[in-house]
């Protein structure tokens, strides 16, 4: 209860208790006269009242030293923090972050690291659109609060099987400037330690340990801001406060294109693949030659050539294979990944059948030209004003590469 509160509510008390008794020499005649010719019931009934007279004096006392005792530790400026001491408990939640590994770009955490903290913790999968373009958000919140003593964790949950890799996170997390504690999630322990439901979600402890927000998915960034700031005063016994902080993405941390977003995020791997366009559709786990040189429908997609497709994804056998896709996005993302030995495969985009030029996305040039090196989210196409529908193609020209998902913005 806060010091105003425990105020309140002593004053109350106090002040029933002081009309008590003022009133009391008046009735008290009267009451000794009942109490001399009444019986049992009518005695019980006087006790019973002057009991309740001292029980709200009593309570009156000690909410007035509550209040008392917090305006010192105010005064003092101790916070929450301060008074949940060395020794308190952990929540559910907490001890959960602490029990996983392994943990990235820090020692793993202790109990000392959270108890009394205001905690941010960040669900994010390195391949997903959505946890980067919240990147830019966590790690500026994470630099400037810090020396407010905000605590962040990324909690990395996989969405794929090749980002349960530590070498891969690792990469990802240096490739993207995370540097605050990163912890790998991997058999999804914490994710339903927080009943968490979505990429991204972030998650604000206060410094007792209780989750005062959930945020899941973009979005809500100032008033985000606005309860750090809030919970980081509740901690520290001060106020703290400032300007919210101005942040611009870049590359495929960039905000949506939200206006012109028309296309969903549509898996490749049957599993959950949807707007698949070759005639015969997937075959499950069967290699299989595709027809490509159809005509694409608004959201609708295409193999040509020789390919596998699995649960998670779909790998070229052979060399030259493409995929197509009709789509009303400014920006256009595809997962992939390199062949299962590692090695490099090289690709061609083309837009409406032509080199991309200035409408390229971040990992390919003007000519259409990249490789896919490592298995992550490639940014293919950023289109310029205006943005239309179009047809975008793919063209490997080595084999083994593995399509995972497109994704737009």
């Amino acid at each position: 209860m806060s010091l105003t509160s425990l105020g309140l509510w002593a004053g109350v008390l106090a002040l029933a208790v002081a009309s008590t008794v003022c009133v009391l020499p008046l009735a008290l005649p009267r009451l000794m006269e009942i109490w001399a010719r009444g019986g049992g019931a009518e005695r019980l009934r006087i006790g019973l009242a002057f009991a309740a007279l001292g029980v709200l004096g009593m309570a009156a006392l000690a909410l007035a030293t509550g209040a008392e005792g917090q305006g010192r530790t105010a005064a003092l400026g101790l916070g929450t923090a301060a008074l949940a001491g060395p020794g308190a408990a952990l929540s559910a939640q907490q001890r959960a972050v602490l029990a996983a590994g392994p943990w990235l770009n820090t020692p793993p955490l202790r109990a000392q690291d959270l108890r009394g903290k205001v905690v941010l913790v960040n669900f994010w999968t390195y391949s997903c659109i959505n946890s980067l373009r919240v990147l830019p958000y966590v790690r500026a919140w994470a630099e400037k609060y810090r020396a407010e003593g905000l605590v962040v964790v990324g909690v990395h949950t996989p969405e794929f099987e090749f980002e349960k890799d530590l070498a891969n996170v690792r990469r990802a997390s240096a490739s993207y400037g995370v540097d605050y504690p990163v912890v790998l999630d991997s058999h999804f322990h914490v994710w339903r330690a927080f009943n968490n439901e979505a990429w991204p979600a972030l998650y604000f402890l206060g410094s007792d340990g209780r989750v005062r927000r959930q945020v899941l998915g973009e979005g809500s960034y100032d008033q985000s801001e606005r309860l750090i700031q809030k919970l980081l005063s509740e901690a520290n016994g001060r106020p703290v406060g400032g300007a919210i902080t101005l942040v611009t993405g870049e590359g495929a941390e960039a905000a949506p294109d939200e206006r012109d977003l028309g296309s969903p995020e549509t898996y490749i791997g049957y599993g959950r693949a949807s707007g698949f366009a070759s005639p015969g559709g997937l075959k499950h786990d069967e290699r299989r030659t595709y027809r490509g040189d159809i005509s694409l429908g608004l959201n609708r997609w295409s193999l040509a050539g020789l390919w596998t497709a699995g649960d998670e994804f779909a790998t070229l056998d052979q060399a030259s294979g493409r995929i197509a896709y009709r789509f009303h996005a400014r920006d256009l993302h595809l997962i992939l990944g390199p062949s299962a030995d590692g090695r490099p495969v090289r690709f061609r985009i083309t837009i409406d059948g032509k080199a991309p030029g200035a409408d390229h996305g971040v990992d390919v040039d003007a000519g259409g030209l990249g490789r896919v090196v490592e298995p992550r989210m490639y940014q293919l196409v950023r289109q310029a004003r205006p943005v239309v529908a179009r047809t975008f193609e793919i063209e490997f020209l080595d084999a083994g590469v593995r399509a995972y998902d497109f994704t737009f913005g």
